[in-house]
């Protein structure tokens, strides 16, 4: 859960059933113990005791969500974010496209008037919702292109990150060129922003942002030390080998920073000789227990 940070907020469920807190398979009715506590009874484990962590919920904080995905699709900051309907808002254009993001993409099939709402002349419109079990492909006709909320996008460094398509181009490049882009990676990987940390935003030498840009690539899956320096175009053995600290250069940031981001950002399955960049779980869209 701390990889979620600011994206949830606790929430409130019908305290008369939860899952079982041993199997967390079956949902079961909450009764009282007679001695001040609670239980409930799973029809696989029996009588399980219930603790008040197993009552707490959390769920997605729907502002904050609107507001990174507006981040993370470039999309003006003068533009406002206006409702449309319930459960449906435009969060702003896009590379002068409109931008919806909506609960359900039942709701819109069902009133399709809203996407004629924002419609504009030679421009497609970029519709955001949770991915229903049933659908497959592409679930509108020309000018409309779906982005499943599950598979476009990805909390990384306190923030949400877009996952273009292979082939689309890329986003338009910011005024700052610190400013990240790819999670907290700026567009050409040389600098890389942590939300903790002394260093801020911290540049990475060439080689330093190839490592970077490599294990970005395989999208959190962990590689071998070969695969990543090859991707990289390096000769080095392994990926710290150029991140490490010369003797001369302890205690200067600009050395200290680029290791800070490598502890930081990369997870070392030592014993099997893997390495991969850290990512946060998916987006969901609905309440969860912990």
């Amino acid at each position: 859960m701390p990889a979620l940070g600011q994206a949830v907020k606790p929430t409130t469920l019908d305290q008369r059933f939860l899952l079982c807190p041993y199997c967390q398979q079956h949902r079961a009715q909450v009764w009282g113990d007679g001695r001040g506590g609670r239980t409930c009874h799973c029809p696989e484990c029996g009588p399980v005791s219930v603790a008040a962590d197993d009552m707490a919920a959390l769920a997605l904080d729907e502002d904050w969500l609107r507001r990174k995905l507006r981040l993370a699709l470039s999309i003006e900051s003068r533009d406002g974010i206006d409702a449309l309907g319930d459960g449906v808002w435009r969060l702003g254009d896009s590379r002068c496209s409109p931008v919806l993001l909506a609960r359900d993409l039942i709701r819109l099939w069902r009133e399709p008037a809203l996407l004629d709402r924002v419609r504009v002349a030679g421009g497609a419109i970029r519709v955001i919702t949770p991915k229903p079990r049933e659908t497959r492909g592409a679930p509108f006709g020309p000018g409309v292109e779906w982005l499943a909320l599950e598979d476009r996008f990805a909390f990384y460094g306190g923030g949400i990150s877009f996952i273009a398509p292979t082939g689309e181009p890329p986003a338009p490049q910011a005024s700052d060129p610190r400013t990240p882009v790819k999670g907290p990676f700026s567009a050409d990987f040389r600098w890389v922003t942590l939300p903790e940390g002394p260093h801020g935003p911290i540049r990475l030498t060439e080689a330093q942002a190839a490592v970077f840009e490599a294990l970005w690539s395989f999208k959190g899956e962990p590689r071998t030390a070969d695969q990543i320096m090859r991707r990289a175009g390096l000769n080095s053995d392994k990926p710290i080998d150029v991140f490490k600290v010369k003797a001369r250069d302890k205690g200067k940031p600009e050395a200290e920073g680029p290791l800070f981001a490598y502890r930081a950002l990369v997870v070392v399955q030592g014993r099997q000789g893997l390495y991969s960049i850290r990512q946060a779980p998916p987006l969901r869209s609905a309440a969860s227990q912990p």
